[in-house]
């Protein structure tokens, strides 16, 4: 890879790094070729991006950005590769599948929407977070329970009160 080259892979990955807000950071190395590409095709119907990158470019990329990512320095080693992702726990629920059947991939590290989380021990919990999506749904059906509520109380009330007026007027007749 040239120099040039390097750079505009050093833009690239910038560039997405800007754009995506959650990404994780996790070592595939050890798969097969049909274990990767499988993982990949898992990724993809996740709609995760998944990425092998070089540790120094990636974080010549992390330099170049607005934001503090020195914490994310020191799992820097060995094998990297980068999962982007719109939905924050969408990676962890991938890796998690994916490591029923198989050791890999090892999860190195998260960043969720300017927070860090280093370490296997995350994984758990970011695998359990509840999308943003999932957060609004939960929200619209408590909002939507008292009204249905409300509504289901007045239904049968009437149906009630409609069947006592006819049982009172065939008693007048």
């Amino acid at each position: 890879m040239t120099k040039e080259e390097k750079n505009q892979f050093i833009d690239v990955l910038d560039k997405s790094i800007q754009e995506n807000s959650n990404f994780y950071l996790a070592d595939i190395s050890g798969l097969s070729a049909e274990e990767s590409s499988n993982l990949r095709r898992l990724c993809f119907k996740r709609e995760v991006s998944l990425q092998v990158v070089k540790n120094t470019l990636l974080k010549k990329a992390l330099e170049r950005n607005d934001s503090s990512f020195e914490e994310l320095y020191d799992v820097l080693k060995g094998n990297t590769s980068i999962m982007f992702t719109d939905t924050s726990n969408a990676p962890a629920k991938v890796i998690k599948e994916f490591r029923k059947k198989h050791d890999k991939p090892v999860f190195k590290a998260a960043h969720l929407d300017a927070s860090f989380y280093i370490g296997e021990e995350y994984l758990d919990t970011l695998s359990e977070l509840k999308s943003k999506n999932e957060l609004i749904a939960e929200i619209v059906a408590l909002l939507q329970s008292p009204a249905k509520n409300v509504i289901s109380s007045l239904q049968s009330g009437g149906s009630k009160l409609s069947g006592i007026v006819k049982t009172l007027a065939e008693r007048a007749e």
